[in-house]
């Protein structure tokens, strides 16, 4: 297996300390993003040694294992970019990621908007995402964990609609959540990544 065995990246201070989003919803959150970690170790261990010759398409310990992968790297990497943006002051971004907002969407505000109600309608989560083929910044909803933009388009924002991320907050009310998202993410962290993968 060419996978090495992942640790889990600690919460930012500031994430256990936002207004809207209360310290206990995101320990709670982190111990999630953990057992991802941990099965995602789990599960490539056992890769090393499935017996390859029994694959089969209705059923196998290949094909399973390899299903259940995606979906716990998928916990990894969603979780880890959504920890990632979240204990900030909010505001609107700026640089080439805010020119590629206005360009895309035609101004913040219609970004903003488009966000929150594909939020509202997502069953796991949304993504602000650069797609290469199209050059251009797209809001795409993905209903589990290994579901995932288009290929060949690239993350930039991750936003959690799970009720996992919200419920101890604000029990079935999601909109408020996405508010309080907003008002905590660090553009700056989306600044970066976008300059670092798509510049």
């Amino acid at each position: 297996m060419p996978f090495s065995e992942l640790t889990t990246r600690p919460l930012r201070p500031e994430s256990l300390e936002m207004d809207g989003i209360s310290k206990r919803t995101m320990e709670e959150h982190f111990k999630l993003y953990q057992g991802y970690v941990n099965k995602f170790n789990e599960i490539t261990k056992k890769l090393r040694d499935v017996d390859m010759s029994t694959a089969n398409q209705t059923y196998s310990d290949l094909r399973e294992l390899k299903l259940e992968l995606s979906f716990a790297i998928g916990g990894v990497k969603n979780h880890e970019l959504y920890f990632s943006l979240l204990g900030g002051k909010g505001g609107e971004p700026g640089g080439a990621l805010r020119r590629m907002i206005d360009r895309d969407f035609g101004a913040y505000g219609k970004f903003h908007d488009d966000m929150k109600q594909t939020g509202i309608g997502a069953r796991g989560w949304v993504w602000l995402a650069y797609d290469y083929d199209a050059k251009c910044l797209f809001n795409y909803l993905g209903d589990a964990q290994n579901t995932y933009p288009i290929w060949n388009a690239v993350p930039i924002v991750a936003l959690d609609t799970y009720e996992h991320a919200y419920w101890i907050d604000y029990g079935s009310a999601r909109g408020p959540y996405i508010d309080a998202f907003f008002k905590n993410i660090d553009w700056s962290v989306a600044e970066e990544r976008f300059e670092r993968l798509v510049h």
